[in-house]
């Protein structure tokens, strides 16, 4: 029987040709009945996914081949938005806000390439349809009409409001937050519609922050009943039959530790280093075998699998297992028995090369739970701290506390020597109180403790990659692909600016050549911004099938093997390392194809809900940053400029709080952007500003709503009254400095239809008697694109002084996350569909590999202007929603289906319309 990816494979061959189902079942010589069946059901779940399309012939093909592309929205707050191609071979496609159809942020999609650069830039594309809505529920602020409500999405991506009809708001009242169940998708410029299924709260009552961000992003906060059932089945201690049963090998006797963070409750991870007879090193890292108690596709696994990681915020951990297991059979607790999954690896003590590795299962009882802060003590004590007490506590096991510094640090020469980049970037850890209040931001340590277990993780997890690689068996790699060309490419001019040559050339720069430079650089003015501008070159690191090698890590093999409480892809590998053990070092041919089949699946849905808990944490922590900052307003403090953009620069104070200040509150001069130094530059006085420089910051604004903090340079005023929405509008009800009773009212309004084709939706209160023309006040941002009414390129010679900011724009740009492209996991572990339509799979092309769409026949009068943003006409010369009006012509209503109709869109347009065209 062919399964998934035989057929995806043969479809995407140069020589095919679309092919009805009866020629795939001869080719693929599918004789029996069930098998038939089976076939029949995979062909119509690949369509309805959008993996193969259905031609008006009834032939199947694979996008790619039909000028079609198959991807994940990534939406910006401006409205426009990117493809990330499913395809590893095609770079990101640029796709403008008319051309997003009703396409959200994570939505999975077909689009049509439109533009090709000819110098290798960006494409572009428009959405053809819509495969899997990611979009189901939204958290936001519900207003009252008199008639309906609508919400005001927290998420910014999320430009447009949702429409609430009478009696489906379940009782909420102005200003509470909400989830809303979205049950009719935006179609042309109407709303979406949907009902309210959860009221949060107020919006400024304590803990409804951290709340909406939780139901913004999905995360589970509850198991199910069946899978606590499971959990709570599992044994509490291990029997000595379990371990001769499966021939696990004794490692109790040894002296093993724990090393974790104080407050930590799931030790998943143990490690002991001795000095063999020969004077090698031997180390041994022993990893709590979750697999063991979490078996394969029980509801323990596959609640595990949705939530991909434990995503820890900044109040709570929302883990990934329950805490029966984490805290309990499955952590490494000392002086019990425990079952676990072990690496040993002998080092040679003089050229530290790996003399020889094992892998296999293991039973083990820690000798001591260490703490961070405690073996940092010890091995930094000194004769004014000579820490005896701590010492005399853990006499027994200062040798090998020794011996572990001794050959972490020497692992970590030797990795920095091969080329690995070191971004040594402050961390912060925010204190809350028990009522969950921002009381406190302190740097978080990475000391030399932290860097023992570090290194250890990390020659582990490269070990345990390689040796599964070179038995080719199916597995899961932690994967961090090379610079991107063009960016690489414009770091290294950056970098010249300064006098710095990074040798190389675009993608054949050796990671080696930039840990040199940044060694180059320590200690220098610049130190700060070319760090920041090589990390901002750089791809995020991910999971894959196919061992793509590490570059940050300068690593040809890596896998995630040393957290498998925490991280689900750990979870999957132990797996498939026990099954390899127990049979003898090799699994069966049926159980390798299956494998081969779900690693790819479990690799790409990891990586989404990595991404997912990476921008919640960000979200929380942007927000307690702001709620710490509210009562400082009007203070002053150093900062370190940390972006530079076209409406502003990012200062950073030491407490790692980050802050805007906007162009028009730098009043002393007109300030040009120049790109290529990333500086600013005042036309009057010359002065210069760039990352790295240090400047006195006063602070000028805290908006909770949007989780964004406004200075000033210390010493002027700024204007406090300016406050710009997502579209560029001055926003009039911006809270004051430190108040939040003003928080984010309806203001990211509609802009006009002739400015922007109507992607938004107007968010204040409609006039009476349903004038929905544009109001005073409705502007296009200059900085969301540069088109104009007919989609022709603008010259903007230069910006308005008071740059129109909007929301998406008042977050940096640049902030990245050094956890998604250098994979440490001491800095971890501390932290603590709707089916598409059958009948629009068919109808891109009458031949399938044909160059073009067949042309649409007009309907009405003659179609002229700029094709995106041209809308169709009925007979009456009124919009009809872009949708074809010969079709539409077709439905007849009775009086009083028209009167009901009328009203109800009379409703919606009083959010959502759309002004009716002038003749």
């Amino acid at each position: 029987m062919v399964n998934e990816g035989q057929l995806l494979e043969f479809m995407k061959e140069i020589a095919y040709k679309p092919m009805t189902y009866q020629e795939l079942e001869q080719h693929f010589q599918i004789s029996e009945a069930s098998d038939f069946k089976a076939f029949l059901k995979m062909l119509v779940a690949l369509e309805d996914e959008g993996k193969i399309l259905r031609t008006r012939s009834e032939r199947y093909g694979v996008p790619e081949r039909m000028n079609l592309l198959r991807g994940r929205i990534q939406a910006h707050a401006k409205g426009f938005g990117f493809l990330i191609p499913d395809d590893k071979e095609h770079g990101d496609v640029y796709i403008h806000a008319n051309d997003l159809k009703s396409a959200m942020n994570g939505d999975i999609v077909l689009i049509r390439i439109t533009s090709k650069s000819e110098n290798g830039g960006r494409m572009e594309g428009e959405v053809e349809r819509i495969v899997i809505r990611a979009v189901t529920q939204v958290v936001g602020v519900i207003e009252h009409h008199e008639a309906f409500a609508f919400v005001m999405p927290d998420d910014q991506r999320i430009n447009r409001d949702i429409f609430i009809p009478k009696g489906k708001a379940k009782g909420a009242v102005s200003g509470q937050k909400v989830v809303v169940q979205i049950n009719v998708y935006p179609e042309g410029r109407s709303a979406a519609e949907g009902e309210v299924i959860e009221i949060l709260g107020h919006k400024n009552d304590p803990g409804v922050d951290i709340l909406s961000i939780i139901r913004k992003h999905q995360l589970p906060e509850q198991f199910p009943e069946e899978v606590m059932a499971e959990a709570e089945a599992a044994p509490d201690v291990i029997t000595e039959e379990e371990i001769t049963s499966q021939n696990r090998r004794d490692l109790r006797n040894e002296v093993i530790v724990t090393i974790d963070g104080a407050d930590a409750k799931d030790l998943d991870d143990a490690v002991h280093v001795k000095r063999l007879e020969n004077g090698n090193l031997l180390l041994g890292v022993h990893i709590a075998d979750v697999g063991y108690y979490v078996k394969e596709r029980s509801a323990l696994d596959q609640e595990a699998f949705l939530r991909g990681c434990s995503v820890y915020l900044v109040d709570r951990v929302i883990p990934m297992l329950p805490h029966r297991l984490s805290n309990g059979i499955c952590s490494l607790n000392p002086q019990v028995d425990r079952l676990t999954l072990s690496c040993e690896i002998e080092f040679d003590a003089e050229t530290l090369k790996q003399v020889r590795h094992d892998i296999f299962t293991s039973v083990i009882r820690t000798t001591e739970r260490m703490t961070y802060t405690d073996v940092r003590d010890i091995l930094t004590a000194t004769e004014e701290e000579p820490q005896t007490e701590l010492k005399e506590r853990y006499a027994p096991l200062l040798d090998m506390f020794e011996l572990m510094e001794h050959l972490a640090m020497r692992l970590r020469k030797s990795r920095m020597k091969r080329g690995a980049i070191d971004f040594d970037f402050q961390e912060s850890k925010i204190i809350v109180d028990e009522n969950g209040k921002a009381v406190d931001i302190v740097k978080r340590e990475r000391s030399v403790a932290e860097q023992i277990i570090e290194e250890f993780m990390l020659v582990a997890n490269e070990t345990v990659a390689e040796h599964f690689y070179w038995m080719k068996v199916p597995f899961l790699y932690r994967i961090h692909e090379d610079p991107d060309q063009e960016k690489l490419q414009t770091f290294m001019t950056f970098a010249a600016n300064f006098g710095h040559v990074v040798k190389g050339k675009g993608n054949s720069v050796h990671p080696r050549a930039l840990q040199t430079l940044l060694d180059k650089i320590q200690g220098t003015k610049e130190a700060t911004v070319i760090s920041t501008m090589m990390l901002r070159s750089m791809k995020q690191a991910k999971y894959d099938a196919e061992s793509l090698g590490h570059f940050g890590l300068a690593a040809e093999y890596y896998s995630h093997f040393t957290s498998p409480i925490r991280r689900y892809p750990d979870l999957a590998i132990h797996r498939i390392i026990r099954e390899v053990i127990e049979g003898g070092g090799t699994l069966s041919a049926k159980r390798q194809e299956a494998l081969a089949i779900r690693m790819p699946d479990v690799a790409q849905h990891s990586s989404q809900r990595e991404r997912i808990a990476v921008e919640a944490e960000r979200d929380t922590d942007r927000l307690k940053k702001c709620e710490y900052m509210l009562d400082k307003v009007g203070e002053t403090f150093t900062g370190i400029i940390g972006s530079v953009t076209s409406f502003g620069m990012f200062v950073e104070l030491e407490n790692s709080v980050e802050g805007l200040i906007r162009l028009g509150d730098m009043t002393d001069d007109y300030y040009n952007f120049h790109q290529d130094h990333m500086i600013l530059v005042g036309e009057r006085t010359s002065k210069i500003y760039r990352i790295g420089d240090e400047v006195e910051i006063t602070v000028n604004r805290v908006n909770m709503s949007d989780h964004t903090i406004d200075f000033v340079f210390a010493g002027t005023k700024g204007n406090s009254d300016r406050y710009f929405g997502r579209a560029g509008r001055k926003r009039q009800d911006a809270a004051p400095a430190g108040d939040r009773s003003g928080d984010r009212k309806p203001a990211r309004g509609r802009k006009p239809a002739s400015a922007t084709g109507g992607n938004s939706t107007d968010r204040r209160k409609p006039r009476e008697g349903g004038d929905n023309r544009p109001r005073q006040g409705d502007k296009r941002s200059v900085g969301s694109d540069a088109r104009g009414i007919k989609g022709k390129k603008k010259d903007f010679k230069r910006g308005p002084r008071t740059s129109a900011v909007t929301e998406g724009q008042a977050t940096n740009p640049w902030t990245e996350d050094t956890r998604l492209v250098l994979d440490f996991d001491a800095v971890d572990k501390e932290k603590g569909t709707t089916p598409s339509d059958r009948e629009e799979s068919g109808t891109y092309f009458s031949n399938p590999f044909a160059g073009k769409p067949p042309k649409k026949k007009k309907s009405g009068s003659s179609q002229g202007g700029n094709k995106k943003l041209r809308k169709k006409t009925s007979s009456s010369g009124v919009f009809n929603g872009g949708k074809d009006s010969s079709k539409s012509s077709s439905i007849v209503l009775d009086p009083a289906q028209k009167k009901a109709k009328k009203k109800k869109d009379k409703a919606k347009k009083a959010m959502g319309g759309f002004v009716r065209k002038k003749k």
